[in-house]
């Protein structure tokens, strides 16, 4: 497939380095990192194209932008390359868990976690994931007409539901400062990762006071989990109970405990942070386009009716997905998948040196311009699964790839269908003249209100 405006591209001589900014540039890059990490990948993979090499601060990283490099870091070739980037940043937050951690211990967590995802499992989860999403509605329903509400807190508050009911068989509302805890770790995680922690965690600043109260909470409320499991045992089936039996073998009880806490930990976080982002762009991306809203509410109506939505019906709320995979495209949940190569390599014809950082960007790799025509619009027609498919499967990346893929993309996939759906069909949601982001307010329209006021949505 090919695109107007796709920038030349060299090819590489075999063995040579890939192109990028001077070394005194560093600087400079140092504080585009921190002040705009997704301008900055953008602008130098629009310069100097599809591999470049920038040193920034005390580390050069190697950016590669093609499908095909994606295919051989994350898939065809992943046995050389671990976690990169963030990794001692990541642990630092949650431990050695599913997304931390590496080789044997990666493997054997992956085997505990796997059987819950698959497809006769997820079946399962259908009634649980819309009785979640009702709720929403009616909380959001509450507020039709009256004072704004912060969306993205609402879809946090129902993603974590979702996960506690089918992966932990527990009740996470029970934890309302969970969401908050959470914000506070992922916050210290970004800040960390984008400053290449040149921020030591001793100083005492605001956010690091702040992340140790939100790291200190979350241990906590894992605790209270795993204690009141093993006061009440279940049929052994649901993932908190088989993370316990996981951790069992080991002998000292001190790593016992702090393994259960890492996987616990993760878990939370990767099975709502995700989905609950992804639904908060799709919402401020429809306030936007309120036609493609228009579309969704109509299909949603014409196959649930007033009913809540079944597994089965996945297959036929089509639209509704074509929205959530383009939502993913533009705003992917994970913007940077970064590596550390093992031993040396070569990407598209670059020589990738043992040790070198290697960085995969979702969020530019789904906006290259000769995979994705007019690839800053919100079209999610690119998605018709009754269109052919000329791009590269690498170029659409937004639960990563290889055997690190995401093992709960279905799952999440159905959640945010299901929710997007019933709340499209029974409200609209509005953003306030300053909602910028999709954690900004929002006004709820219900019943007729909903039909009287499309006339009030914005097109940009």
């Amino acid at each position: 497939m090919t695109a107007v405006g796709t920038r030349p591209v060299s090819p590489a001589s075999r063995g040579s380095l890939p192109p990028g900014p001077p070394g005194w540039a560093a600087p400079a890059l140092y504080r585009r990192l921190v002040a705009d990490r997704l301008a900055l990948m953008s602008k130098a993979t629009g310069r100097y194209g599809d591999a470049v090499r920038m040193t920034i601060g005390p580390k050069t990283i190697y950016v590669f932008n093609h499908p095909d490099h994606a295919k051989h870091v994350l898939a065809d070739n992943s046995a050389n390359y671990r976690k990169g980037i963030g990794l001692s940043e990541a642990r630092r937050v949650i431990g050695d868990g599913l997304l931390t951690s590496d080789g044997p211990l990666w493997r054997e967590q992956r085997r505990t976690i796997q059987p819950l995802f698959q497809n006769k499992r997820l079946a399962r989860y259908d009634t649980v994931v819309a009785e979640e999403a009702a709720g929403v509605v009616e909380r959001l329903r509450a507020h039709a007409g009256g004072g704004p509400v912060d969306v993205a807190r609402e879809m946090t508050g129902l993603a974590l539901g979702v996960l506690g009911r089918t992966l932990l068989d527990a009740d996470l509302g029970a934890h309302a400062s969970l969401g908050h805890a959470f914000e506070g770790v992922q916050d210290q995680a970004m800040f960390e990762m984008v400053t290449l922690s040149m921020a030591p965690l001793f100083l005492p600043l605001p956010l690091h006071l702040r992340f140790r109260r939100a790291r200190g909470e979350l241990r906590r409320i894992v605790d209270e989990l795993v204690a009141a499991r093993l006061r009440n045992p279940t049929d052994g089936s649901d993932l908190l109970s088989l993370l316990i039996a996981s951790t069992r073998s080991l002998a000292d009880p001190w790593e016992a405990q702090r393994r259960l806490r890492a996987e616990l930990i993760t878990v939370l976080l990767a099975g709502h942070e995700t989905t609950a982002s992804t639904l908060s762009w799709a919402f401020h991306l429809l306030d936007r386009h309120p036609e493609v809203c228009e579309r969704v509410r109509a299909e949603a109506t014409e196959v649930l009716g007033d009913r809540p939505p079944v597994f089965e019906d996945l297959r036929r709320l089509t639209f509704t997905a074509q929205v959530i995979e383009e939502v993913m495209r533009l705003y992917p949940p994970v913007w940077a998948l970064t590596r550390v190569a093992r031993e040396s390599d070569e990407v598209g014809g670059f020589h990738v040196p043992a040790g070198t950082d290697v960085l995969i960007c979702p969020y530019t790799l789904h906006r290259h311009p000769a995979y994705w025509s007019e690839p800053d619009r919100f079209l999610p027609e690119r998605f018709d699964p009754a269109a052919p498919a000329e791009r590269p499967r690498y170029a659409y990346i937004p639960f990563g790839a290889g055997p690190r893929f995401c093992v709960g993309n279905h799952l999440g996939m159905m959640e945010a269908t299901f929710v997007l759906a019933m709340v499209c069909r029974d409200l609209r949601l509005t953003g306030l003249p300053d909602a910028g982001q999709p954690a900004g307010q929002f006004g709820v329209l219900a019943g007729q209100q909903v039909a009287q006021g499309e006339q009030h949505g914005r097109v940009e």
